[in-house]
């Protein structure tokens, strides 16, 4: 075998050389070049280079979600979303902030446009979090820098959702305001939270802030050395809040605003079969949206500093004398305890003497003989005087206590207030003094010690209209996630009986409907014909009057001072739908002032009713053409 013979499967040993010797100088080139470019990149330009691998830098966005909405019982938003423009400045090497702002501050000078920023500039800027410059900015604001970019490297308008309160203040001592999270919550630890985030501060907002917050997203991109964005790295979508449907009826709660008329005071308006909230107002109130874009010091503290006090829920935490209308319960505790019945009868002359005082009937000449029924209907204090001093104050206690006064009733909301209800033993313990008989007159027609809310007040009328049963006040009815599933359901809750005889119930019903609809009732400016309410008027003073006719006549009394306007009701008297409690502060007397306001928010809850029903029969909306 010759020598070439074993290679004749591959090439020739010559021709191996030649191209082994190829491969060996391409690949030395090969390294030559990527040598010499190594070199030129970290010599030539490295200074370069590594400025801009210091201003080409990955930042962190967050998104922020959107919060649920917030609707009424009949799928109408109180609480929506809208679109919010912020100025955001990105840290950019050669562009301190501080300078950016300026020039920001003289492109809105050349269009005489107010530079406002919310916050102060840090001092040390983290280069992966933007630096919110503006808040909540005018579409003025919006074209200016977006015209201006190339002037304006690293700022940019980024787009955030804020609460858009469809109703105002109508609604806002209930649905509460949404702010930034603060300082103090960001510092606790709790929450996930980040500096910018929105959070519920006040009333549902607050209460239903896990559910409704939603989940912030993020987005990672790269920027550069002019602080734009030159590629998105990454995206996380945020997850929107939950929705809540609420008890309230917007249509009824906005009649039961109007129907105040700018009057400082409260109403609420229930449903007795199982403690639903239809309508809550307190008077005067605020305007939640102030609050979205940072409200300003001197209106936060005109709003704290106002003696109306706009910022309270009058509903839940005004206490004020019952007046009359606390004469239902102590006729059901006479009742009740033997000491009276439907026929007893007082003479009332005008007044009632104890102890060489005389307390004095609201009518000057008295009512003559009354019996329980004529009592309540003409609301006869000399009665109410005679009964109360019969039953003691303990007594007197026990039964409001069954109505819920001087307890709280456990609505959702914060701030409530429980009322008082005094006893022997409260004063006792309270001002270091024995009860005296007076006092027990005074309890007996719901002035002296006596306090309770609205919502207590409508509570234990409706305990009594439903046939005996104390329900919680609710004002939520769900809270349903974004893919429909109910997240949480709010349910009907009984607290209590007032544990009444059917036969006392039906006497006091009787006599209710008779303070409406019988000649001499003082409620008559509650009347709805077709509906039977049943109601009771009450005037509670606000500081002790002299005795003297002669000296009360004389005396001038500030507005601040005047009496308080109450009425309570429900309706109809069969198979009641609807409770309402108001009180007007400082009005006058709770017949002339607060039973026509209640009378409104009546008319707007069965005709309401009427249309709807009009709309399920003919598909037509009639209300146009009433």
């Amino acid at each position: 075998m010759d020598r070439q013979g074993s290679f004749r499967d591959g090439p020739q040993p010559a021709e191996f050389r030649r191209k082994l010797k190829l491969i060996l100088a391409m690949a030395c080139l090969a390294v030559f070049v990527l040598t010499a470019r190594m070199w030129y990149l970290q010599v030539i330009k490295g200074d370069e280079l590594r400025h801009r691998s210091e201003n080409n830098a990955v930042r962190l966005r967050a998104i922020q979600p959107l919060r649920g909405l917030i609707m009424d019982r009949r799928g109408e938003v109180v609480v929506d979303n809208r679109a919010s423009f912020d100025v955001l400045i990105t840290p950019a090497r050669d562009f301190p902030p501080h300078m950016l702002a300026r020039k920001v501050q003289e492109i809105y000078e050349t269009r005489s446009v107010e530079f406002s920023p919310d916050q102060p500039l840090p001092a040390v800027f983290k280069t992966h979090l933007p630096v919110r410059l503006e808040k909540n900015i005018s579409l003025e604001k919006v074209a200016l820098i977006e015209t201006n970019s190339v002037d304006l490297p690293g700022v940019y308008i980024g787009v955030t959702p804020v609460r858009l309160y469809v109703g105002g203040e109508i609604i806002a001592p209930i649905v509460g305001y949404t702010g930034e999270v603060s300082k103090a919550e960001l510092d606790c630890g709790k929450g996930d939270f980040l500096p910018g985030d929105i959070t519920g501060k006040t009333g549902l907002e607050k209460i239903l802030d896990p559910y409704i917050r939603g989940r912030r997203g993020n987005e990672l991109i790269e920027v550069n050395a002019f602080g734009r964005v030159i590629k998105n790295l990454g995206r996380i979508d945020p997850v929107s809040g939950a929705d809540v449907v609420l008890t309230i009826d917007a249509k009824l709660q906005r009649a039961a605003w109007e129907a105040f008329a700018g009057r400082a005071g409260a109403a609420v308006a229930m449903d007795p079969r199982d403690g639903s909230i239809l309508a809550m107002v307190s008077s005067p109130s605020f305007d939640p949206n102030l609050f979205n874009s940072g409200i300003a010091h001197d209106e936060w503290v005109k709003l704290q500093n106002n003696p109306l006090k706009p910022l309270s829920n009058r509903a839940i935490s005004g206490q004020y004398p019952p007046g009359s209308t606390y004469k239902m319960i102590v006729a059901a505790a006479a009742l009740e305890e033997g000491i009276i019945t439907p026929e007893t009868k007082v003479v009332c002359n005008g007044t009632f003497e104890l102890g060489g005082r005389a307390y004095r009937c609201w009518k000057k000449h008295g009512h003559g003989p009354v019996n329980l029924h004529r009592a309540l209907v003409e609301s006869c204090d000399v009665y109410f005087y005679t009964v109360g001093r019969m039953l003691g104050a303990d007594k007197i206690a026990q039964y409001a206590a069954r109505f819920g006064l001087g307890d709280l009733t456990g609505i959702e909301l914060h701030h409530e207030r429980r009322g008082l209800v005094p006893t022997r033993d409260w004063k006792l313990a309270r001002m270091k003094e024995p009860w005296q008989q007076g006092e027990t007159i005074s309890i007996s027609i719901g002035q002296g010690f006596n306090l309770t809310t609205p919502l207590q007040l409508v509570q234990a009328y409706s305990a009594l209209a439903n046939g005996g049963t104390r329900w919680r006040p609710r004002l939520i009815q769900r809270v349903i996630s974004p893919d429909g599933t109910v997240l949480k359901e709010f349910l009907p809750e009984k607290t209590g009986e007032i544990l009444l005889s059917q036969k006392t119930m039906a006497h006091l019903s009787q006599a209710l409907w008779g303070v409406v609809n019988e000649p001499g009732g003082t409620g008559a400016a509650a009347r709805r014909p077709g509906e039977d309410v049943c109601g009771k008027t009450g005037t509670s003073q606000v500081i002790g009057l002299p005795q003297s006719e002669k000296a009360r006549r004389s005396m001038k009394i500030a507005d601040f001072h005047k009496d308080h306007a109450l009425f309570v009701c429900y309706a109809p008297m069969k198979n009641p739908e609807i409770a309402v409690a108001v009180i007007a502060e400082n009005a006058g007397g709770g017949g002339a002032v607060a039973a026509p306001v209640a009378r409104k928010i009546l008319d707007a809850y069965f005709d309401g009713i009427k249309q709807r029903q009009a709309i399920k029969l003919t598909g037509k909306d009639v209300s146009a053409g009433t």
